[in-house]
């Protein structure tokens, strides 16, 4: 491939190269120990000082260099993989290159030709790099050799692939990187050893780029609490940001159960693929920055320059076209960006053919001019075509009088600048929405009132009305630095509502819902869930001090808002914070713009916050411990666990700070917070541990620290707020009492712009996807430990095998997974669940784990086995059986005394296990979702668990004739491949005819008044052991359905009339007649290599899987 020219010194690398083929200005070389006469020592030791000091090398074994004869310096233009690629390489130097240099005078000019000219291949071959990457050839060899060394199931999916090394302790394995759907695998095998390493993506704890001495750039891969590290990449960063797509892919698929409906890229697991994940990222990216809703996807993108009428020039940036939205954002550090909803375009016009511009006229009076666009013509079809806009001559005369509009509009702004003032915006009504915000409701302003505070609200108003004159007002409103600026110093009261809804997207999301919400209400209220029993508990608790939540208006307003918002993301529902972030909202928006600024918040700005395990809120405290780190270094020198910050912080994320901070000086943080994101929270964080950073230092304890952040709160003030005193908190009154000092909010915030303004949302958002995997492992991890904690106490395996157990049980399910989005496993996965029901098997997934761990083999009849021992473990029988029901059910197989292993054999004859219900179908447990959860049952239910005796032998109910000819043929099978096997086939035959004999003395003594009558129990009995013994001989290869007709058609055969004595034992007399014989007892009571099976099974699992 062809490399960006880098200059390297020649001499060094004599020793290590071997020149094959020169002229005046190229050198093609070889590394020695590669080709011809390579291997062995020499190979050896040139491969491992390439692994270390040199990572172009190791990957490409062959370079081509430029040079000049009156130079020393050498420059690197290309490197190859084989001989052939390098060679193509050098032949198209001689074809193309060489006879133009001589035209050159000097060797500056044929040095920076040379050097253009690769970077213009480079270039070219960036365009059409997917193409490829994705050759047909290659890629099946490589899936070809994928397959063979890992031997995954067919269905897996493999992404890409890299060459690379990976460290094991302090030597280097130059080896393929494959990276797939589900996993990231390893291959490499040199002098003889073989390294193969198969991590699954779920199992990732962290995924980092890191650097020191020895390894200059690595990927660092933390799973199972080993550390692997990958080097020598030549797209180092390219294969980081593919790993952090499939770990995020996975994390989003498995543990969040998303199901990826609106991106068909990435909807299937089976077909994934690189560009798919790159499209996802970018449009991803996309939407966050610019705000949209999730629907939207990146389809376009041009660069162009975009006429800026407040600083009359043109600035350069890129156009974003999506599904339904323009956008713009500058590249020049302007910072600049404008979003244009199609709904809102009611021209594209191309002025002159030859500028290569478009002009796009907007609502409003407003027209934007783009120049210098590549493909203007194709770009001007496109949003015609989307926006509705007919460009056919019948339409010609309305055309020209609407580019005529157009072509004025621009011509007077760039004459008249001082006239930008006709670029106001026209607000939008809506008129679905009949309340106003509470705070007009509850504290009109008084126009007439000219007290200091006023008018300084006053004045922040002809501020952003002059902001809105000359940078537009609504949805195409142009954000540039002047808008922070004017954020930082506080929003009036008046606009309040209309900024946050225009910097959440919120306004684009009800301008395309009309209605919406309306409906909403009306389908929700009245519902009875779990959540809005918990939102009527909490109603009274938000913002109790503000007289518009004592009334029953806010009251009523905040329940239609948040049980709307619960019928409409049933997998958020409710949680706690919702209401205290919703009744602010509700103070300076309308109902329906509140509704909808709550969705902008709980799925776009902050995801996952508001659900039961509140991961994002604990990953954004992980990336706020990071900027500690990085931008506090006093305060981690003195505080070395900063876990104490992430406590007391997890109230400010939650909330904005509002439940910290008295309400007229949240709302400034609120203000920023729409308008930046999480990193103005994480700004303010910083700035507030920055503030009482002395302090902080010279506490002893953690509650010390609490009570120092506690006060500085309570010193924080709004000297502007226009609110009067009954509107404020009551921690405000106590300033005084609390403290000698006061901090004014605005200054705060200020401050915090201007120390830490600095870190970008980028890099917030790298630190949450490389966050995100640690906190969700340690909350798996922490689940695990609570189950083993639980199963511990009812079974005799140690803790690190019920740890095996578990990882093998969980792994299971996440293998019923990995290749479909529609398994019954995954969508009955739910964290918000107890502990013990959070990962259950249905009756495949148990069925497999159980082959790979039970104690005997069960030869021929595994199937049927499995299904009766799964419904007789399925103790609430709704088709999923849960860790500790798996464990009790193994630890009786493994531990269990004789008496206690039988006895699970027995029930296994016995109903529900034996027989399917009278329906057929296994019962289900209610549906989980927007039902009522029925507590009471709950309840009863632990209550019959609690109070529940243990069972007695006495307690089992007899075995009949079909069940017990089916027990008989279970132990024959237990015994199958054992290598006394017949002495136990003769034990059992012993037994089977011993209990009849009993069964038919157990009769005569019934019946002593019918001697004529003994013939026909003696005929019976000998029949029935002809059963017994046809059982003995008999392949057990029958189904669950015909396992129970195929003992009774025999009996019936051999006897016609057992059917009519109903013969049958009960458990005493089947164990002491077990008991009797010593081959069967030893059988039973042999100890199981625990260890051993978890070990084979962990081994087996996945190949079980892939051939099947």
């Amino acid at each position: 491939m062809w490399l960006k020219p880098e200059e390297i010194l020649l001499k060094n690398a004599f020793k290590l190269w071997v020149t094959e083929k020169d002229n005046d200005y190229f050198v093609l070389q070889r590394r020695r120990g590669y080709g011809e006469g390579g291997g062995g020592l020499t190979g050896l030791l040139v491969g491992t000082l390439d692994t270390v000091l040199d990572s172009t090398s190791k990957v490409a074994p062959y370079r081509i260099l430029h040079h000049t004869p009156d130079s020393q310096v050498y420059w690197s233009i290309a490197c190859g993989v084989t001989r052939e690629e390098i060679v193509q390489h050098w032949e198209w130097l001689q074809q193309n290159i060489m006879r133009t240099l001589s035209v050159f005078d000097s060797s500056e000019d044929i040095t920076s030709f040379v050097q253009g000219k690769i970077r213009g291949l480079i270039a070219e071959e960036g365009k059409s790099s997917m193409v490829l990457e994705e050759d047909p050839e290659k890629f099946r060899e490589a899936h070809l050799r994928f397959e063979k060394w890992f031997e995954l199931p067919s269905e897996e999916k493999l992404v890409t692939y890299y060459s690379c090394s990976y460290w094991r302790g302090k030597v280097p394995c130059q080896g393929w990187l494959y990276l797939s759907t589900n996993f990231l695998c390893f291959y490499s095998y040199l002098l003889g050893s073989e390294v193969k390493l198969v991590i699954s993506w779920d199992e990732i704890w962290r995924l980092e780029k890191t650097s020191n001495v020895i390894l200059t750039e690595s990927i660092h891969v933390l799973a199972h609490g080993e550390d692997h590290y990958f080097s020598m990449l030549l797209h180092l960063n390219e294969t980081f940001v593919i790993m952090e797509q499939l770990a995020d892919y996975s994390i989003k698929r498995l543990f969040d159960k998303e199901a990826f409906q609106r991106e068909p890229a990435l909807s299937d697991p089976l077909q994934i693929t690189k560009r798919g994940l790159e499209a996802h990222a970018k449009s991803e990216q996309f939407r966050t920055f610019f705000r949209l809703p999730k629907e939207e996807n990146l389809l376009e993108v041009h660069e162009s320059f975009l006429w800026v009428p407040f600083s009359h020039f043109n600035t350069l940036g890129k156009i974003c076209l999506s599904e339904n939205y323009l956008c713009f954002a500058s590249q020049d550090g302007s910072q600049c960006h404008v979003i244009i909803p199609m709904r809102e375009v009611v021209n594209v016009e191309k002025p002159d053919s030859g500028s290569r511009a478009l002009t796009v006229c907007v609502r409003g009076k407003r027209a934007l001019r783009f120049s210098e666009v590549r493909d203007f013509q194709r770009l001007a079809n496109t949003l015609r075509s989307r926006c509705g806009i007919s460009a056919s001559p019948q339409h010609s005369a309305s055309s020209e009088v609407i580019r005529g509009e157009c072509q004025s509009l621009i011509n007077h702004f760039e004459d008249n600048p001082e006239d930008v003032t006709l670029m106001v915006g026209q607000k939008d009504s809506s008129k679905a929405v009949s309340t106003e915000a509470l705070m007009t409701v509850f504290h009109p302003q008084d126009v007439e009132n000219l007290d200091p505070k006023m008018l300084k609200e006053k004045m922040k108003e002809q501020s952003w009305n002059i902001h809105f004159s000359e940078y537009g007002r609504g949805t195409s409103m142009f954000f540039t630095r002047k808008t922070r600026d004017l954020i930082v110093r506080g929003v009036p009261e008046a606009l309040r509502g209309e900024l946050w809804m225009l910097f959440s997207g919120a306004v684009n999301d009800m301008a395309t819902h009309p209605g919406y919400y309306t409906e909403l209400v009306e389908q929700s209220l009245g519902t009875s869930t779990l959540a809005t029993d918990e939102i009527e508990r909490d109603l009274h608790r938000s913002l109790p001090e503000h007289p518009a939540f004592q009334s029953d208006t806010g009251i009523s307003a905040l329940r239609r808002v948040l049980t709307a918002y619960a019928y409409r993301n049933p997998k958020i529902g409710y949680c706690q914070a919702m209401n205290i972030l919703t009744s602010v909202l509700l103070l300076y928006a309308k109902e329906e713009e509140a509704f909808w600024l709550l969705v902008a918040v709980c799925e776009r700005m902050l995801p996952d916050y508001f659900n039961r395990r509140i991961i994002g809120a604990l990953v954004d405290q992980a990336v706020f411990e990071d900027l500690i780190r990085e931008n506090l270094p006093q305060l981690v020198e003195h505080m070395t666990d900063l876990s104490f910050f992430s406590s007391v912080s997890l109230s400010w994320f939650l909330t904005l700070f509002i439940s910290v901070l008295p309400i007229e000086s949240a709302v400034n943080v609120v203000d920023c917070f729409f308008y930046d994101g999480i990193k103005a929270i994480l700004q303010l964080g910083l700035a507030v541990l920055d503030y009482n950073m002395e302090a902080l230092i010279s506490c002893h304890d953690d509650a010390e620290a609490v009570t120092i952040l506690n006060k500085f709160f309570d010193s924080v003030t709004n000297k502007d707020s226009p609110l009067p005193p009954t509107v404020q908190q009551a921690s405000v009154g106590n300033n005084v009492k609390a403290s000698h000092f006061n901090v004014d909010i605005s200054e705060l915030i200020r401050e915090a712009y201007e120390k830490y303004g600095n870190i970008r949302s980028e890099e917030v958002e790298s630190s949450r996807k490389r966050n995100k995997l640690h906190v969700i492992q340690t909350l798996e991890d922490t689940t695990k430990q609570n189950v083993i904690r639980v199963v511990s106490q009812e079974v005799k395996f140690s803790a690190s095998q019920l740890d095996e157990l578990y990882n093998l049980f969980k792994r299971q399910h996440f293998l019923s997974c990995y290749w479909t989005m529609k398994s019954p496993a995954l969508l009955h996965h739910d964290p918000s669940l107890a502990y013990l029901e959070q990962y259950q098997l249905g009756f495949q997934q148990f069925s497999v784990l159980f082959s790979l761990l039970e104690p005997w083999a069960f030869c021929t009849s595994k199937s049927t086995l499995s299904l009766w021992i799964f419904r007789l473990i399925d103790e609430n029988q709704d088709g999923l059986v849960n860790f500790k029901e798996f464990c009790c059910a193994l630890d009786t197989l493994y531990s269990g005394s004789f008496t206690n292993k039988l006895k699970f054999l027995f029930k296994l004859h016995l109903p529900p296990a034996f027989d399917l219900p009278e329906d057929g179908v296994i019962r289900k447990s209610p549906e989980r979702g927007r039902g009522k959860v029925d507590l009471q049952a709950y309840l009863k239910q632990w209550q019959n668990e609690i109070l529940k005796k243990e069972e007695t032998i006495k307690d089992l109910p007899r075995i009949n004739q079909t069940q017990f000819i089916q027990f008989s043929k279970t132990l024959y099978n237990i015994f199958h491949g054992n290598p006394e096997e017949e002495s136990l086939y003769r034990a059992v035959a012993h037994v089977t005819s011993l209990l009849l004999r009993m069964e038919e003395v157990g009769r005569r003594l019934q019946e002593p008044s019918s001697p004529p009558e003994s013939t026909k129990p003696a005929n019976t009995t000998a029949a029935a052991a002809a059963a017994a013994e046809e059982a003995s001989t008999e392949e057990a290869s029958t189904t669950p359905e015909t396992a129970d007709t195929s003992g009774s058609h025999n009996s019936q055969d051999a006897a016609p009339d057992l059917s009519e004595l109903e013969w049958s034992f009960s458990f005493e007399q089947v164990l002491a007649s077990l008991l009797n014989e010593p081959a069967l007892v030893s059988f039973f009571e042999r100890p199981v290599d625990v260890h051993a099976k978890l070990g084979q099974a962990k081994v087996a699992q996945l190949k079980l899987k892939a051939n099947k």
